[in-house]
């Protein structure tokens, strides 16, 4: 008797997230390019900028939770759900003026945050479910680069590292916000190759 036939993944869980980390980098761009325009437009353009990346945030679970839990879509639906949810929440939290004021730098940081680290609840469950596959190893190593990656750069944007240690040499260039651009963009990288082994992945996989 032929075994089960192997069938190809659908892909719209990785353009998503690709569409997800787009969005969030060209929002930041805009942002950066028109801020100093007028102070309604600022305020504007920082709330597209928060959006992107509360989108970003959430459309980063879509790839792993919806191609690891393929054959429990009732995971799929609560975790996806949640940080959907938590997405939401955000960004209606942020879009109070108050909270675009430098005073709340670190409470919109430690909110972001908070989203990215919801996840370490479906990261568990996975490999509680997965830890005998091959690739289980090699994307944990991936994902938690990626977390590294996101920390690190968040921590050097609160505390401003490296302007607080020589005020005024680093303000055309290798400040706190550059570096947490490059650092971002680092993690959004991981986190692309990371996607790319759940989908080969979840091409290869049979549910029972």
């Amino acid at each position: 008797m032929m075994g089960p036939m192997l069938r190809r993944s659908t892909r719209w869980p990785f353009f998503i997230f690709m569409g997800g980390s787009m969005f969030c980098l060209l929002a930041s761009t805009v942002c950066h390019l028109f801020t100093c325009h007028s102070k309604p437009l600022a305020i504007l353009l920082m709330r597209i900028d928060y959006t992107g990346i509360a989108v970003m945030i959430a459309t980063s679970f879509f790839p792993p939770i919806y191609y690891i839990f393929q054959c429990t879509p009732i995971w799929q639906w609560v975790y996806l759900g949640t940080i959907s949810t938590l997405a939401l929440v955000a960004v209606i939290v942020l879009f109070a003026p108050v909270c675009q004021t430098p005073r709340y730098r670190p409470f919109r940081t430690s909110l972001f945050l908070s989203m990215g680290a919801s996840g370490l609840i479906p990261a568990v469950h996975a490999v509680a479910t997965n830890w005998h596959e091959p690739l289980c190893g090699l994307a944990v190593a991936h994902e938690a680069s990626m977390a590294a990656l996101y920390a690190l750069g968040a921590m050097i944007y609160v505390i401003r590292i490296p302007e607080r240690w020589k005020p005024g040499m680093f303000d055309l260039g290798g400040h706190s916000h550059n570096l947490f651009h490059v650092l971002v963009i680092a993690g959004a990288y991981v986190h692309y190759r990371a996607a790319i082994l759940f989908l080969e992945w979840s091409d290869s996989k049979v549910c029972s």
